[in-house]
């Protein structure tokens, strides 16, 4: 049975999390030379090209193989840090920075509950990365093997994965007075949503288009869209007026009392189900995500029809 080189796996791992060669080497305190060196040798124990040299670089099929082996090992020496620690609280952990726990979440649970949910692991000295990402395309991260877990709004799980419903987040639509009293007086209808510019994420974001949508019984939805690829940036660009955005109500429930700005089309809301997958390992450090995941949302998401 073959065995691969750990270090040869991180160096695969940083190239491809690093974006590139030189990046990589210098997370891993190495040459760069020494970086091809390892993967050239890495490639040749496989028999197979490992990386796509393209812009980004990109695992090939064996690559991802290798990957999500790599993001296995350091889920297991996490896991002996953590039993370690419980023997002899007071040694110094010993883990890596480059040895990340790696995973990836909507960039909306990011603002509002997602960060008080991994809180006390993080204390704890949990080496994780958080990856942001549109809450219906996280879990191509966990596909590709790139992360160990996501949150998303997709249902089925991947083979070789569990899920766990976490509950809804409710979206509502808000706009500053200014905006609201110039262009929307009777609030948000189908007749006048084409008149005010909406935020969004990103192209790939539809939210905005799924309230209008939901809201007016409609088939297709055009809107005009600004984007701003921060949660938070929306919520300052809907204070000073720029457009309407379609955000979530436990971020903006604060401005909304404090009458910073007006939801536009009151009385509805837009519920957006959202699902944890992991890996379906055992490992203590997976299962302490898990639950704090499901903690969390227990206490901020709606668990109306969450299934749990």
């Amino acid at each position: 049975m073959s065995t691969y080189d750990p270090a040869a796996l991180e160096c695969l791992a940083a190239i491809v999390e690093e974006g590139g060669f030189e990046r990589a080497a210098q997370r891993l305190n190495v040459t760069q030379s020494a970086v091809s060196q390892r993967l050239r040798a890495l490639e040749a124990h496989v028999g197979s090209v490992l990386i796509v040299r393209s812009r980004p670089l990109r695992p090939t099929s064996a690559g991802q193989l290798l990957l999500k082996h790599t993001k296995q090992l350091r889920l297991l020496r996490a896991d002996l840090e953590r039993d370690l620690q419980e023997l002899a609280p007071s040694a110094p952990g010993s883990g890596r920075e480059d040895e990340r726990i790696s995973i990836a979440i909507n960039a909306d649970s990011i603002a509002t509950w997602a960060l008080d949910a991994v809180h006390d692991l993080v204390r704890q000295r949990l080496p994780l990365e958080i990856i942001a990402d549109d809450q219906d395309f996280t879990q191509e991260w966990l596909r590709s093997g790139q992360v160990l877990g996501c949150v998303t709004t997709l249902k089925q799980a991947m083979r070789g994965c569990r899920m766990v419903p976490l509950g809804a987040m409710h979206y509502v639509a808000v706009a500053s007075s200014s905006v609201a009293q110039k262009h929307l007086p009777n609030g948000l209808t189908a007749h006048n949503f084409r008149e005010v510019p909406f935020l969004s994420f990103n192209r790939k974001d539809d939210m905005a288009a799924e309230f209008v949508a939901r809201t007016f019984g409609l088939k297709r939805v055009a809107l005009n869209h600004l984007f701003v690829p921060s949660t938070e940036g929306q919520l300052h660009a809907v204070k000073a007026g720029w457009a309407v955005g379609v955000l979530p109500e436990l971020l903006v429930r604060p401005a909304l009392a404090a009458r910073d700005i007006v939801d536009v089309s009151p009385g509805h809301t837009l519920p957006i189900q959202l699902y944890w997958h992991c890996w379906n390992l055992e490992s203590e450090v997976l299962e302490a995500l898990t639950q704090a995941l499901i903690e969390a949302s227990a206490r901020d998401l709606d668990q109306g029809n969450s299934g749990r």
